[in-house]
């Protein structure tokens, strides 16, 4: 069985999607409608911007989207998934490429979403620090053990879990983590603890988003973040989107349940390759493979 795979934030480079846009017709009149629905010309960051514009988390979350979906869309009838998954934002890209909302409403969201994290971002200062060479447990304790807010914020494979809180916070389990035998560390150059209590201010704002949205019964399973679980029930469907803000992203749980339910081969959709390294680091039994241009 084959499952298509779908990158977050991070995985952006400058002159991502150029060759789509220029060598695909049906891509370019999808960025052209992109760059009318967003109210400025993202086409014009992604394929030509700086690293720092491209950084910023209101271009980068619906420019990484628009790259993985009309990806997608351009593969026509060789994207055949049996199932889908996304990590984090990625979960956007899977919904709309199996068919669970339309492209228009998808970047309208992911807008939003990348809008109201930035805003949730500057009310208190927060970060991120990706935990190296730990089991998961340890790393859990430890976050339970500090007084101030940090959590398990990404498992991404074995031995790499981002954890998410307050500076103070994050310093702390930094510093007790790394005595505990941490290969690394490493704090991260985000602008604040995404997936954390922290987003909360956005969660509440998108949940009115995703509420006003349609979304359609996929056309095939979707494993969502939150559960890490396949989920085909549009209203479901809706209420882990909303989760999904202030909740951990259970990769690792979710690729382990996509292997157990069948799934012999991931292709990662969209720009780069983190995805695949992480299944790698999984599980080596399994098939990885990328799509991230014209084929």
């Amino acid at each position: 069985m084959k499952a298509y795979v779908f990158p977050g934030q991070g995985a952006q480079f400058v002159g991502m999607g150029k060759d789509l846009y220029e060598g695909n017709a049906e891509a370019k009149a999808l960025f052209d409608k992109a760059n009318e629905i967003l109210g400025f010309k993202i086409t014009d960051i992604m394929f030509a911007g700086t690293d720092e514009e491209l950084k910023q988390t209101k271009v980068t979350q619906p420019a990484i989207f628009l790259h993985s979906v009309i990806l997608a869309k351009t593969m026509g009838a060789s994207f055949k998934p049996d199932m889908v998954a996304g990590h984090s934002l990625g979960e956007f890209s899977a919904l709309v490429a199996a068919g669970a909302m339309t492209f228009e409403d998808g970047l309208k969201l992911v807008s939003q979403r990348a809008q109201a994290m930035q805003k949730a971002c500057e009310i208190e200062p927060s970060t991120m620090a990706a935990i190296i060479g730990l089991e998961d447990a340890v790393v859990e304790e430890v976050c339970k053990e500090i007084k101030e807010v940090v959590v398990p914020a990404n498992y991404n494979c074995p031995g790499q879990l981002v954890i998410s809180g307050s500076i103070a916070g994050i310093d702390e389990a930094c510093a007790k983590l790394t005595e505990k035998g941490a290969k690394r560390a490493l704090k991260l150059s985000v602008s604040g603890a995404f997936h954390s209590p922290f987003m909360e201010p956005a969660r509440a704002q998108l949940a009115s988003a995703i509420e006003a949205t349609k979304f359609s019964k996929p056309s095939c399973p979707v494993y969502q973040n939150v559960v890490a679980k396949a989920v085909t029930d549009p209203e479901e469907i809706k209420k882990n989107l909303v989760a999904q803000l202030t909740a951990s992203v259970r990769w690792t749980q979710t690729v382990n349940q996509m292997i157990a339910d069948g799934v012999d081969s991931f292709t990662e959709v969209g720009p780069g390759a983190v995805l695949q390294g992480l299944i790698k680091k999984t599980n080596r039994t399994v098939e990885t493979s990328g799509v991230s241009t014209l084929q």
